[in-house]
């Protein structure tokens, strides 16, 4: 349950991220990189801020 909410928020981050940018400010696809840099970093470590976040909140695995 976990897994698929993490993967629901990032996506819903990109989305929102790039129709920020389109509509609003170039600078909003920044947020696109740090989710995506954020990703990049759970894959070789193992370990994710959000699905700490979420097992705080009483999301189970």
């Amino acid at each position: 349950m976990k897994e698929r909410m993490i993967k629901g928020i990032a996506g819903t981050i990109i989305l929102i991220g790039l129709a920020l940018g389109y509509f609003v400010n170039e600078y909003f696809y920044l947020i696109n990189a740090f989710v995506g840099l954020n990703l990049l970093q759970t894959s070789f470590t193992k370990w994710c801020l959000l699905g700490d976040i979420l097992g705080g909140c009483g999301v189970k695995d």
